[in-house]
């Protein structure tokens, strides 16, 4: 039998340990980017990488829905509105890997954090949450950010800048969707429902356009849809052990390692200005993050 000191050594500890879930999470979510980047460099059509990290995902999830709820639970009881919310989640995830032909993963991630400030955009308009002043503010500020980055008018526009904000504020939809359902089912059996209802989308328009690909690409193919899958399950983990308070500043982690692998395997590296619109646009989202502590859920925090 546990003893007191034994309880309450583990119940401290716990914060750690969600600490360090969470920074696996963020450490490993930036090779998606990188394997896709990869993969469209090789002139496999991106509706394919789209569909491969969703089918991949979904068979990965399979074996821990089912340990949940059995066959049963895998078929969501409102699939009209899950197969909307994956609709979503298949627009944010072709706009940003797209935006990765165009784009190096650091800064095409900078302006995909853009999406806190658009959460809390439709928390207000959609959800009828309350929005106090000072977190407008931070959400006009956060918008000064992402100008910064993107510099309309003092630069080309690149059509990668674009996009990465269209990812943004379509993943944003699919959060304030998924606020509805939080709390419905175990979130590994929500992650299969998602991901197998999109690759049976995107399954749809194979063969209009397949690519017949290498035996090193559909090792890559795996290695989306597995690291997706896990690296959201660290996320939701983290959670079983810390406050959301303590882990959502860690989420910005991912732009360090962002801006390493996208070093290491491509050479890019953002410019001082860049670095300056994700400086504003991470301490906006801290201040929403913090300011809504009772109101985060593990879903709040994703990546395509």
């Amino acid at each position: 039998m546990p003893t007191a000191r034994t309880t309450a050594s583990k119940t401290a500890a716990a914060p750690l340990i969600g600490v360090a879930f969470m920074l696996g999470a963020m450490a490993s979510l930036p090779f998606i980017d990188v394997l896709a980047k990869f993969l469209g460099q090789q002139n496999v059509p991106v509706l394919q990488i789209v569909w491969a990290r969703l089918t991949i995902g979904a068979l990965v999830a399979l074996p821990f829905a089912l340990s949940h709820n059995g066959p049963r639970g895998l078929i969501p009881k409102r699939p009209a509105y899950h197969s909307f919310r994956a609709g979503f989640l298949i627009l944010a995830t072709f706009c940003f890997f797209l935006s990765l032909k165009y784009l190096p993963i650091a800064d095409a991630l900078a302006i995909f954090f853009v999406q806190p400030l658009v959460v809390t955009v439709l928390s207000a308009l959609v959800l009828k949450e309350s929005v106090g002043r000072n977190r407008w503010a931070a959400v006009a500020v956060g918008f000064i950010g992402t100008l910064i980055i993107i510099r309309p008018g003092f630069v080309a526009l690149n059509p990668g800048s674009l996009l990465a904000l269209a990812a943004g504020t379509f993943l944003a939809i699919y959060f304030v969707m998924t606020r509805k359902i939080s709390g419905q089912a175990p979130a590994m059996v929500t992650t299969f429902q998602t991901n197998v209802i999109g690759a049976a989308f995107m399954t749809l328009t194979m063969p209009l356009i397949w690519h017949h690909p290498t035996p090193t690409q559909w090792l890559m193919f795996a290695g989306l849809g597995t690291i997706a899958t896990f690296g959201h399950y660290l996320i939701v983990r983290a959670y079983d052990y810390s406050e959301a308070s303590l882990l959502a500043p860690l989420a910005y982690t991912e732009m360090i390692i962002a801006t390493a692998v996208g070093w290491y395997f491509f050479g890019d590296f953002p410019d001082a200005l860049t670095f300056l619109g994700v400086a504003v646009l991470i301490a906006c989202a801290l201040y929403i993050t913090l300011t809504e502590r009772t109101r985060a859920t593990p879903d709040a925090i994703e990546q395509p």
